[in-house]
């Protein structure tokens, strides 16, 4: 077996998407998909990254903008009405500004013209509650990456393109959102689950594991009830960067597929280059 220097030397060659869900999932553990976040450094990726990017739905901007933080991160509390356990939580995982310099560089040269960085910005919980529960240590360093939700899932993917070549040294890269994120919809239901959102949820997993990128890319014309599945497009973008990240004709992987409030999917992906 490899050890931890040769497999940061070695790098990585997946990505993945995680559906975050509700910020409770830090904290209830009858959520089938905090069960599996727990396990993941066991059952899905047991080699101890280097860093890790994650671009997370509750991070939106104009132009794509990473945080560069010296030292512990802040844990941002971006919700209201939640059990006050939640507000207790931290996750003072050192910032990254090493890793937020190479990801400036690398998306410059892919011809995005202005990419910024926030020297103070902290990890939001769509970046903490999915860390805490696959890295509860909080020892690794984390830089964040948003989305713009004025453009296109395109322009996310070819985002995620440009920062193929930073999983070689090691660096995790994770798109934290939600298979479907329609908050209107949502009911205190946990038995049961929409047509529509099924049918939604079905097409993704089909359209990523034959390897219809492009069709998933241009969800909102392809998809059955795209506009239910997501009204607004913050929490699908970051999945299109993890796979734009993977490689051309990277390999989707589903490794994890629960429901709770009747509407909120947690499929999550593993998308695997080619080799």
């Amino acid at each position: 077996m490899l050890n931890t220097t040769s497999l940061k030397m070695a790098g990585f060659k997946d990505t993945f998407f995680i559906s975050h869900g509700s910020p409770t999932l830090a904290i209830d553990d009858s959520l089938p998909a905090r069960h599996f976040l727990k396990v993941f450094r066991q059952r899905v990726l047991p080699e101890k990254p280097s860093s890790i990017l994650i671009v997370s739905a509750h991070w939106e901007t104009a132009e794509p903008t990473v945080n560069a933080v010296n030292g512990p991160s802040d844990t941002i509390y971006d919700f209201y009405g939640f059990p006050k356990p939640m507000y207790q939580i931290k996750y003072p995982a050192p910032g990254a500004p090493e890793l937020a310099n190479k990801v400036k560089k690398l998306l410059k040269e892919a011809g995005f013209k202005r990419v910024n960085e926030d020297k103070k910005r902290g990890l939001d919980h769509g970046a903490w509650v999915p860390l805490m529960l696959m890295y509860p240590d909080a020892d690794i360093p984390v830089c964040q990456l948003s989305v713009q939700t004025d453009m296109d899932a395109t322009h996310h993917y070819n985002m995620g393109k440009a920062l193929t070549s930073l999983k070689k040294e090691g660096v995790l890269i994770i798109g934290s959102g939600s298979a479907t994120h329609n908050l209107r919809t949502m009911q205190s239901i946990n038995d049961s689950v929409a047509s529509w959102a099924t049918e939604f949820n079905d097409w993704l997993k089909e359209s990523l594991l034959s390897g219809r990128y492009e069709d998933v890319n241009k969800y909102e014309e392809k998809a059955p009830f795209a506009k239910l599945a997501h009204p607004w497009p913050d929490h699908f973008y970051p999945l299109h960067v993890a796979m734009g990240a993977a490689g051309a004709d990277a390999k989707a992987e589903l490794i994890h597929d629960s429901w709770t409030n009747y509407t909120l999917s947690y499929a999550s992906f593993k998308f695997t280059e080619s080799t």
